[in-house]
C-alpha cells in the first residue's frame, strides 16, 4: 500500500490535549470485523466482550524522564534532547534525538542543568535529528541515572503542542508500567484502571505481561510513498515463558487473546513460530505491520485512535481491514472522539 492511503483530515480540536479524569471512562468503539457493525460505548464495557479464560497481553514497559534542557557550549543556545535508548552502561553512550540539530555537531558539549550538573560530548551522527553522546560523568552508574532523572523530564509528544505539565509524569503511564526503557506510552493500555483489570479477572480473564520499549520510530515521519521500502527503528523487546503459556493455551482453547496496543500486536507477531505459537523471546524486533498482512496470534485488539500516516495507523488498518478502518476513523471524527495519546479507545473484534 501506498503512504498517502493513511491521509486523512484530523480536526486539530480533537487530539486530546489530557487524559480524562477517570481512565476507563474514556469512549470506546467497538468494530467488529466480521459484520463491519460499529457500536459506541466506554472502556469499562469491555467487561461485556470478555469471558472465562480469555487473555489480555499488555505491554509493561515503563516512560522514564527522556527529555533533557540544555545548553550548547560557548553559544549557549538552548537544546532540547530526546534519550532513546542506552548503547553502552559502562561508556554513558546513548542514543539521542536533538532539536534544533542543524547547528549540534561532531565534538560540540552540551550542558544541562543550571549548575552544569551533566556534560555531554556528541561522538556521532546518526539521522538528520539522531546523534549519539556520550555522557562524561564521574560518579558510580546508579548516581549517573538519579543526575539523569532528576534533570529530565516526561517526553509527552510535540504533537500536543503545549508545555509538560506536573500531572503528565502519572498520566503518561500505564498503571501496570514495570519495566523503565520507553520513551513514548503504550497508549492503549493507558484506559485500564485497577477496578477495571479486577473485574475482568473476576470473570476468569488472565493478564499475559511483555516488555516492548517503543523508540525512535513514534517520532519520525515516514518518508516513502511506497510502504514496501520503510525501513523501521529497532526497538528491544522481551517475552517470557509465562507469557507464552498463557497465550499458547487460550489460543489452544479458542479463547479471545487481546492484544492491549500496536506494541503488544507487534511483539506477538515477533514472537510467533510456525502454528501460531509464541515462544521466549529476548532480543529487537524491527518489524514493520501495514495491510495486507495476516495475524497469526490474537484475534482481538484495543487500541486508540491514531495520528494520520502513523506506522501504528497502519497496523491497525492491517488487522481490521483498510476499509473498515477508514470506515471507523470517519465515523469518529463525525462523532468527535478524541484521537491520540491521551484520546479515547477502539476495541477490534
Amino acid at each position: 500500500m501506498k503512504l498517502s492511503q493513511f491521509k486523512f483530515n484530523l480536526p486539530s480540536e480533537l487530539i486530546a490535549l489530557q487524559p480524562i479524569q477517570n481512565r476507563d471512562e474514556a469512549r470506546l468503539m467497538v468494530v467488529d470485523r466480521k459484520t463491519g457493525k460499529i457500536e459506541h460505548r466506554i472502556f469499562k464495557d469491555l467487561v461485556d466482550y470478555t469471558k472465562d479464560g480469555d487473555v489480555f497481553v499488555i505491554n509493561n514497559t515503563k516512560v522514564f524522564p527522556a527529555k533533557l534542557y540544555g545548553e550548547k557550549e560557548k553559544t549557549g543556545a538552548k537544546i532540547e534532547v530526546l534519550l532513546l535508548r542506552e548503547l553502552d552502561h559502562e561508556s554513558r553512550l546513548w542514543d539521542v534525538l536533538v532539536d534544533p540539530a542543524r547547528k549540534i555537531r561532531i565534538g560540540n558539549k552540551l550542558y544541562f542543568g543550571e549548575g552544569d550538573e551533566l556534560v555531554a560530548e556528541v561522538i556521532d551522527n546518526t539521522t538528520s535529528r539522531g546523534r549519539t553522546l556520550r555522557f562524561l560523568y564521574d560518579g558510580t552508574y546508579d548516581e549517573f541515572k538519579k543526575t539523569l532523572s532528576g534533570l529530565g523530564h516526561t517526553p509527552i509528544p510535540k504533537e500536543l503542542n503545549r508545555d509538560e505539565r506536573p500531572e503528565d509524569a502519572e498520566d503518561f503511564q500505564t498503571i501496570y508500567a514495570k519495566v523503565e526503557g520507553a520513551v513514548s506510552a503504550p497508549t492503549a493500555g493507558m484506559h485500564f484502571s485497577k477496578i477495571l483489570m479486577k473485574r475482568l479477572e473476576i470473570i476468569g480473564a488472565s493478564f499475559a505481561e511483555l516488555t516492548l520499549h517503543p523508540g525512535m520510530g513514534n517520532f519520525r515521519d515516514i518518508e516513502v510513498e511506497d510502504l514496501t521500502k520503510h525501513k523501521p527503528d529497532s526497538e528491544e523487546m522481551y517475552i517470557d515463558e509465562d507469557c507464552c503459556t498463557l497465550v499458547n493455551e487460550a489460543n489452544a482453547r479458542h479463547n479471545n487473546v487481546f492484544a492491549v496496543g500496536t506494541t503488544s500486536m507487534k511483539a506477538l507477531e515477533t514472537a510467533m513460530t510456525i502454528g501460531g505459537k509464541i515462544k521466549p523471546y529476548n532480543g529487537w524486533t524491527n518489524k514493520f505491520i501495514f495491510p495486507p498482512y495476516t495475524f497469526s496470534v490474537a484475534n482481538c485488539m484495543i487500541t486508540n485512535f491514531h495520528l494520520p500516516k502513523s506506522p501504528m495507523m497502519m497496523e491497525v488498518a492491517a488487522f481490521a481491514g483498510y476499509d473498515l478502518l477508514m470506515k471507523a476513523y470517519k465515523e469518529a471524527i463525525a462523532q468527535k472522539y478524541r484521537f491520540f495519546t491521551y484520546g479515547d479507545a477502539m476495541l477490534i473484534i
